[in-house]
Protein backbone atom coordinates (compact mmCIF):
# COMPACT_ATOMS: atom_id res chain seq x y z
CA UNK A 1 0.00 0.00 0.00
CA UNK A 2 1.31 3.20 -0.77
CA UNK A 3 -0.82 6.65 -0.95
CA UNK A 4 -0.45 10.46 0.11
CA UNK A 5 -3.52 12.21 2.23
CA UNK A 6 -3.91 15.49 3.58
CA UNK A 7 -3.09 15.33 7.22
CA UNK A 8 -6.61 16.74 8.25
CA UNK A 9 -8.95 14.95 6.15
CA UNK A 10 -6.60 11.54 7.84
CA UNK A 11 -7.28 13.81 11.32
CA UNK A 12 -11.21 13.25 10.39
CA UNK A 13 -11.50 9.84 9.34
CA UNK A 14 -9.40 8.30 12.17
CA UNK A 15 -11.77 10.16 14.87
CA UNK A 16 -14.85 9.00 13.51
CA UNK A 17 -14.00 5.53 13.52
CA UNK A 18 -12.14 5.49 16.51
CA UNK A 19 -15.29 6.27 17.72
CA UNK A 20 -16.46 2.28 17.41
CA UNK A 21 -13.11 0.70 18.09
CA UNK A 22 -13.50 -1.48 21.54
CA UNK A 23 -11.54 -1.56 24.25
CA UNK A 24 -11.53 -5.57 24.21
CA UNK A 25 -9.08 -7.49 26.12
CA UNK A 26 -10.42 -10.85 24.78
CA UNK A 27 -9.82 -9.22 20.98
CA UNK A 28 -7.01 -7.06 21.00
CA UNK A 29 -7.41 -6.68 17.28
CA UNK A 30 -10.45 -4.58 17.84
CA UNK A 31 -8.69 -2.12 18.98
CA UNK A 32 -7.48 -1.68 15.69
CA UNK A 33 -8.50 -0.08 12.68
CA UNK A 34 -8.68 -1.57 9.05
CA UNK A 35 -6.78 0.88 6.73
CA UNK A 36 -8.01 -0.71 2.88
CA UNK A 37 -7.18 1.23 -0.38
CA UNK A 38 -10.00 0.63 -3.06
CA UNK A 39 -9.85 2.65 -6.48
CA UNK A 40 -9.18 6.28 -5.55
CA UNK A 41 -10.39 5.52 -2.14
CA UNK A 42 -8.85 5.52 1.29
CA UNK A 43 -11.24 3.45 3.57
CA UNK A 44 -11.41 3.17 7.47
CA UNK A 45 -12.93 0.62 9.32
CA UNK A 46 -14.03 -0.01 12.67
CA UNK A 47 -16.14 -2.75 14.64
CA UNK A 48 -16.93 -4.01 17.76
CA UNK A 49 -18.88 -6.68 16.46
CA UNK A 50 -22.22 -5.29 17.48
CA UNK A 51 -21.64 -2.08 15.04
CA UNK A 52 -19.33 -1.39 12.13
CA UNK A 53 -18.55 1.92 10.27
CA UNK A 54 -16.57 2.70 6.81
CA UNK A 55 -15.60 6.16 6.16
CA UNK A 56 -13.97 7.27 2.57
CA UNK A 57 -11.92 9.82 1.20
CA UNK A 58 -10.54 10.59 -1.85
CA UNK A 59 -6.43 9.45 -2.10
CA UNK A 60 -3.48 9.95 -4.47
CA UNK A 61 -2.98 6.15 -4.41
CA UNK A 62 0.13 5.11 -6.24
CA UNK A 63 0.17 0.89 -4.98
CA UNK A 64 -2.92 -0.61 -3.34
CA UNK A 65 -2.90 -2.76 0.38
CA UNK A 66 -4.19 -2.87 3.39
CA UNK A 67 -3.04 -2.53 7.00
CA UNK A 68 -4.19 -3.22 10.58
CA UNK A 69 -2.98 -0.46 12.88
CA UNK A 70 -4.07 0.52 16.34
CA UNK A 71 -6.73 3.17 16.84
CA UNK A 72 -5.41 5.40 19.84
CA UNK A 73 -1.63 5.52 18.98
CA UNK A 74 -2.70 6.32 14.94
CA UNK A 75 -5.10 8.88 16.14
CA UNK A 76 -2.42 10.41 18.78
CA UNK A 77 0.40 10.55 16.10
CA UNK A 78 -1.26 12.08 13.24
CA UNK A 79 -2.89 14.66 15.47
CA UNK A 80 0.33 15.92 16.01
CA UNK A 81 1.48 16.11 12.72
CA UNK A 82 1.60 19.71 10.69
CA UNK A 83 -1.35 20.21 8.47
CA UNK A 84 0.75 18.61 5.53
CA UNK A 85 0.27 15.62 3.29
CA UNK A 86 1.04 12.47 4.81
CA UNK A 87 2.46 9.68 2.84
CA UNK A 88 1.49 6.14 3.63
CA UNK A 89 3.99 3.24 2.93
CA UNK A 90 3.31 -0.65 3.74
CA UNK A 91 5.26 -3.71 3.24
CA UNK A 92 5.70 -6.97 4.92
CA UNK A 93 3.51 -5.89 7.91
CA UNK A 94 5.33 -2.88 7.96
CA UNK A 95 3.68 1.00 7.82
CA UNK A 96 5.59 3.89 7.53
CA UNK A 97 4.14 7.60 7.82
CA UNK A 98 5.78 10.38 7.00
CA UNK A 99 4.85 14.22 7.03
CA UNK A 100 7.66 16.76 6.47
CA UNK A 101 10.14 16.19 8.91
CA UNK A 102 8.36 13.56 10.64
CA UNK A 103 8.68 9.80 10.26
CA UNK A 104 7.50 7.07 12.10
CA UNK A 105 6.74 3.18 11.63
CA UNK A 106 3.96 1.09 12.75
CA UNK A 107 3.67 -3.16 13.05
CA UNK A 108 0.44 -3.68 11.20
CA UNK A 109 -1.63 -6.93 12.41
CA UNK A 110 -2.41 -9.15 9.47
CA UNK A 111 -5.31 -7.64 7.95
CA UNK A 112 -6.73 -11.46 7.11
CA UNK A 113 -7.94 -11.44 10.88
CA UNK A 114 -9.91 -8.03 10.91
CA UNK A 115 -12.90 -9.43 11.62
CA UNK A 116 -15.78 -8.78 8.08
CA UNK A 117 -18.00 -6.29 8.47
CA UNK A 118 -21.21 -7.09 6.49
CA UNK A 119 -22.55 -4.61 4.54
CA UNK A 120 -26.16 -5.53 2.77
CA UNK A 121 -27.38 -2.18 0.98
CA UNK A 122 -29.65 -4.58 -1.96
CA UNK A 123 -32.86 -4.50 0.74
CA UNK A 124 -35.27 -1.62 0.85
CA UNK A 125 -33.97 2.08 1.59
CA UNK A 126 -35.27 4.81 2.79
CA UNK A 127 -33.81 8.78 2.03
CA UNK A 128 -34.67 12.02 4.66
CA UNK A 129 -32.95 14.53 6.07
CA UNK A 130 -30.09 13.28 7.80
CA UNK A 131 -30.12 16.25 11.09
CA UNK A 132 -34.15 16.00 11.29
CA UNK A 133 -33.30 12.15 11.79
CA UNK A 134 -31.12 12.78 14.68
CA UNK A 135 -32.73 15.71 16.48
CA UNK A 136 -35.70 13.86 16.85
CA UNK A 137 -33.91 10.79 17.81
CA UNK A 138 -32.04 12.71 20.46
CA UNK A 139 -35.67 13.50 21.98
CA UNK A 140 -35.95 9.89 23.33
CA UNK A 141 -33.04 7.85 23.36
CA UNK A 142 -31.97 8.57 26.85
CA UNK A 143 -34.82 6.53 27.82
CA UNK A 144 -34.56 3.26 27.23
CA UNK A 145 -33.83 0.45 30.06
CA UNK A 146 -30.22 -1.38 30.12
CA UNK A 147 -32.25 -4.24 31.35
CA UNK A 148 -30.88 -7.50 30.19
CA UNK A 149 -34.19 -9.08 31.59
CA UNK A 150 -36.25 -7.48 28.97
CA UNK A 151 -33.59 -6.82 25.87
CA UNK A 152 -36.53 -5.44 24.15
CA UNK A 153 -36.90 -2.34 25.75
CA UNK A 154 -32.84 -1.72 25.91
CA UNK A 155 -33.41 -0.08 22.93
CA UNK A 156 -34.65 2.65 20.40
CA UNK A 157 -38.24 1.15 18.31
CA UNK A 158 -38.88 2.43 15.09
CA UNK A 159 -41.33 2.11 13.00
CA UNK A 160 -41.42 3.43 9.56
CA UNK A 161 -44.54 3.69 7.83
CA UNK A 162 -46.25 5.55 4.73
CA UNK A 163 -44.94 9.40 5.17
CA UNK A 164 -43.93 9.45 9.33
CA UNK A 165 -41.19 7.53 11.60
CA UNK A 166 -42.24 7.11 15.03
CA UNK A 167 -39.14 6.49 17.57
CA UNK A 168 -40.17 5.24 20.57
CA UNK A 169 -38.10 4.41 24.23
CA UNK A 170 -39.10 3.42 27.44
CA UNK A 171 -37.77 2.23 30.61
CA UNK A 172 -40.91 0.86 32.34
CA UNK A 173 -41.45 4.20 34.45
CA UNK A 174 -41.31 6.50 31.54
CA UNK A 175 -41.71 6.70 27.89
CA UNK A 176 -41.33 9.11 24.99
CA UNK A 177 -42.46 8.83 21.71
CA UNK A 178 -41.16 11.35 18.57
CA UNK A 179 -43.15 11.61 15.66
CA UNK A 180 -41.63 12.43 12.41
CA UNK A 181 -43.30 13.74 9.41
CA UNK A 182 -41.42 13.56 5.80
CA UNK A 183 -42.48 15.89 3.46
CA UNK A 184 -40.74 14.45 0.38
CA UNK A 185 -40.66 10.81 0.75
CA UNK A 186 -37.57 8.64 -1.09
CA UNK A 187 -36.77 5.12 -1.18
CA UNK A 188 -38.66 1.61 -1.69
CA UNK A 189 -39.72 1.09 1.71
CA UNK A 190 -43.36 0.01 2.52
CA UNK A 191 -43.64 -0.63 6.13
CA UNK A 192 -40.80 -1.70 9.00
CA UNK A 193 -40.36 -1.84 12.35
CA UNK A 194 -37.25 -2.79 14.38
CA UNK A 195 -35.58 -1.87 17.53
CA UNK A 196 -31.75 -0.16 17.38
CA UNK A 197 -29.59 -0.46 20.48
CA UNK A 198 -29.06 2.75 22.65
CA UNK A 199 -25.12 2.18 21.67
CA UNK A 200 -26.10 2.49 17.96
CA UNK A 201 -28.49 5.20 18.25
CA UNK A 202 -26.03 7.64 19.87
CA UNK A 203 -23.25 6.90 17.50
CA UNK A 204 -26.01 7.72 14.68
CA UNK A 205 -26.73 11.32 16.53
CA UNK A 206 -22.97 12.12 17.22
CA UNK A 207 -22.10 11.06 13.50
CA UNK A 208 -24.89 12.19 11.49
CA UNK A 209 -26.20 14.69 13.62
CA UNK A 210 -24.33 17.73 12.55
CA UNK A 211 -24.48 16.76 8.67
CA UNK A 212 -26.59 18.80 6.21
CA UNK A 213 -27.25 16.41 3.86
CA UNK A 214 -29.38 13.24 3.45
CA UNK A 215 -29.05 10.07 5.13
CA UNK A 216 -29.83 6.82 3.13
CA UNK A 217 -30.92 4.01 5.60
CA UNK A 218 -31.05 0.52 4.37
CA UNK A 219 -33.10 -2.33 5.57
CA UNK A 220 -32.43 -5.93 6.42
CA UNK A 221 -33.86 -8.90 8.82
CA UNK A 222 -31.08 -8.59 11.22
CA UNK A 223 -29.23 -5.27 10.75
CA UNK A 224 -29.78 -2.06 9.35
CA UNK A 225 -27.02 0.30 7.69
CA UNK A 226 -27.30 4.36 7.47
CA UNK A 227 -25.04 5.99 5.13
CA UNK A 228 -23.73 9.59 3.96
CA UNK A 229 -22.74 10.51 0.55
CA UNK A 230 -19.64 12.12 -0.45
CA UNK A 231 -19.79 15.56 -1.66
CA UNK A 232 -16.62 15.23 -4.39
CA UNK A 233 -18.17 11.87 -5.69
CA UNK A 234 -20.77 9.50 -6.27
CA UNK A 235 -19.66 7.14 -3.51
CA UNK A 236 -20.69 6.69 0.19
CA UNK A 237 -18.88 9.20 2.55
CA UNK A 238 -19.91 7.19 5.66
CA UNK A 239 -21.37 3.78 6.37
CA UNK A 240 -22.55 3.25 9.90
CA UNK A 241 -24.07 -0.78 10.44
CA UNK A 242 -25.66 -1.92 13.22
CA UNK A 243 -27.44 -5.37 14.84
CA UNK A 244 -30.80 -5.23 15.79
CA UNK A 245 -32.10 -6.30 18.88
CA UNK A 246 -34.51 -9.44 18.68
CA UNK A 247 -37.72 -9.55 20.12
CA UNK A 248 -41.25 -7.39 20.25
CA UNK A 249 -41.33 -4.15 21.62
CA UNK A 250 -44.04 -4.05 24.36
CA UNK A 251 -47.72 -2.43 23.13
CA UNK A 252 -46.86 0.82 24.30
CA UNK A 253 -50.02 2.20 22.55
CA UNK A 254 -51.89 0.28 25.69
CA UNK A 255 -50.16 2.77 28.15
CA UNK A 256 -51.19 6.30 26.77
CA UNK A 257 -54.18 7.47 28.70
CA UNK A 258 -57.36 8.10 26.30
CA UNK A 259 -58.26 10.95 28.13
CA UNK A 260 -56.97 12.90 30.83
CA UNK A 261 -59.04 14.34 34.13
CA UNK A 262 -57.04 17.34 34.68
CA UNK A 263 -54.81 20.01 31.68
CA UNK A 264 -52.62 22.53 33.20
CA UNK A 265 -51.01 24.63 30.43
CA UNK A 266 -47.84 26.41 31.79
CA UNK A 267 -44.54 27.47 30.52
CA UNK A 268 -42.17 24.97 30.30
CA UNK A 269 -39.26 27.16 31.06
CA UNK A 270 -40.62 27.76 34.70
CA UNK A 271 -41.86 24.17 35.44
CA UNK A 272 -38.25 23.24 34.67
CA UNK A 273 -36.68 26.02 36.88
CA UNK A 274 -38.92 25.05 39.47
CA UNK A 275 -38.82 21.03 39.28
CA UNK A 276 -35.10 21.97 39.73
CA UNK A 277 -35.21 24.19 42.67
CA UNK A 278 -37.77 21.44 44.33
CA UNK A 279 -35.13 18.89 43.66
CA UNK A 280 -32.88 20.24 46.22
CA UNK A 281 -35.26 19.49 49.09
CA UNK A 282 -36.49 16.11 47.65
CA UNK A 283 -34.27 14.10 49.97
CA UNK A 284 -33.36 10.57 48.94
CA UNK A 285 -36.58 9.44 47.42
CA UNK A 286 -36.43 12.09 44.65
CA UNK A 287 -39.68 13.14 45.31
CA UNK A 288 -41.39 16.77 44.74
CA UNK A 289 -45.33 17.37 44.97
CA UNK A 290 -47.13 18.95 42.15
CA UNK A 291 -50.39 20.42 43.01
CA UNK A 292 -52.92 21.66 40.38
CA UNK A 293 -55.65 24.39 42.06
CA UNK A 294 -58.17 25.12 38.98
CA UNK A 295 -59.64 28.32 40.69
CA UNK A 296 -56.15 29.73 41.94
CA UNK A 297 -55.07 29.09 38.62
CA UNK A 298 -51.58 27.53 39.32
CA UNK A 299 -49.45 24.96 39.51
CA UNK A 300 -47.62 24.28 43.10
CA UNK A 301 -44.31 22.73 42.80
CA UNK A 302 -42.93 21.91 46.43
CA UNK A 303 -40.54 19.17 48.10
CA UNK A 304 -39.94 18.42 51.66
CA UNK A 305 -36.73 16.48 52.96
CA UNK A 306 -36.42 16.07 57.32
CA UNK A 307 -32.68 16.73 56.66
CA UNK A 308 -32.55 19.75 54.79
CA UNK A 309 -35.76 21.37 55.11
CA UNK A 310 -38.56 21.95 52.70
CA UNK A 311 -39.29 24.11 49.63
CA UNK A 312 -42.94 25.72 48.04
CA UNK A 313 -43.63 27.90 44.61
CA UNK A 314 -46.60 28.60 41.85
CA UNK A 315 -46.75 29.17 38.75
CA UNK A 316 -49.76 30.69 36.97
CA UNK A 317 -51.31 28.46 34.78
CA UNK A 318 -55.05 27.29 32.53
CA UNK A 319 -56.12 24.94 34.14
CA UNK A 320 -58.82 22.74 32.46
CA UNK A 321 -60.95 20.09 34.91
CA UNK A 322 -60.30 18.87 38.51
CA UNK A 323 -57.98 19.79 41.17
CA UNK A 324 -55.33 17.10 41.46
CA UNK A 325 -51.97 16.52 43.89
CA UNK A 326 -49.54 13.90 42.64
CA UNK A 327 -45.66 12.83 43.32
CA UNK A 328 -43.05 12.43 40.65
CA UNK A 329 -39.46 11.39 40.72
CA UNK A 330 -37.93 14.59 39.87
CA UNK A 331 -35.11 13.23 37.44
CA UNK A 332 -37.67 11.57 35.23
CA UNK A 333 -39.61 15.24 34.81
CA UNK A 334 -36.73 17.25 34.33
CA UNK A 335 -35.68 14.42 31.49
CA UNK A 336 -39.32 14.75 29.69
CA UNK A 337 -39.11 19.15 29.92
CA UNK A 338 -35.77 19.08 28.52
CA UNK A 339 -36.46 16.87 25.95
CA UNK A 340 -39.89 18.09 24.64
CA UNK A 341 -37.93 20.72 22.94
CA UNK A 342 -34.90 23.28 22.74
CA UNK A 343 -37.29 26.39 22.27
CA UNK A 344 -37.07 27.37 26.40
CA UNK A 345 -40.12 29.96 26.18
CA UNK A 346 -42.39 26.72 24.31
CA UNK A 347 -45.62 26.46 26.69
CA UNK A 348 -45.98 22.82 27.90
CA UNK A 349 -49.35 20.37 28.55
CA UNK A 350 -49.46 18.65 31.85
CA UNK A 351 -52.11 15.99 31.52
CA UNK A 352 -53.27 13.83 34.52
CA UNK A 353 -55.68 10.80 35.28
CA UNK A 354 -56.04 11.16 38.74
CA UNK A 355 -53.38 10.80 41.70
CA UNK A 356 -51.70 7.23 40.41
CA UNK A 357 -52.31 7.29 36.85
CA UNK A 358 -49.57 7.92 33.48
CA UNK A 359 -49.11 12.05 33.59
CA UNK A 360 -48.44 13.16 29.53
CA UNK A 361 -46.08 15.69 29.13
CA UNK A 362 -46.01 17.17 25.58
CA UNK A 363 -45.33 20.81 23.67
CA UNK A 364 -48.99 22.72 23.27
CA UNK A 365 -50.26 22.35 19.76
CA UNK A 366 -47.52 20.07 18.62
CA UNK A 367 -48.53 16.74 18.33
CA UNK A 368 -44.79 15.02 16.82
CA UNK A 369 -43.66 14.19 20.82
CA UNK A 370 -45.09 12.35 24.18
CA UNK A 371 -43.91 11.76 27.53
CA UNK A 372 -45.50 9.40 29.58
CA UNK A 373 -44.26 9.05 33.10
CA UNK A 374 -45.50 7.25 35.97
CA UNK A 375 -46.10 9.05 39.14
CA UNK A 376 -44.91 7.89 42.69
CA UNK A 377 -47.56 6.04 44.26
CA UNK A 378 -48.64 6.58 48.09
CA UNK A 379 -48.51 3.23 49.80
Amino acid sequence: MKLTILQEKLKEGLNLVGRICSKSTTLPILNNILFKTEKSFLILSATDLEVGIKWRALTKIEEDGEAVLPSQTTSSLVGLFPDKPIQINSKNLQVSFECNNYQSTFKSLDPEEFPIIPLNIEGEYLKLPSRNFCQGLNQIVNLTSPSTAKPEISGVYLLFQDNLIKMVATDSFRLGEKTLYLEKKEGNVKSQSLILPQKAARELINIFGENSGDLKIYFSPNQIVFESQMEEANVPQIQFISRLIEGEFPNYQEIIPKKSETQAFLSGKELLNQVKSASVFSGRTNEIKIEINSKKGTVEVSSQSPDVGEYRSQIPAKIKGNDVQISFNYRFLIDGLLNINSEKEKEVVLELAGQEGPAVLKPSGDQSYLYILMPIKKT
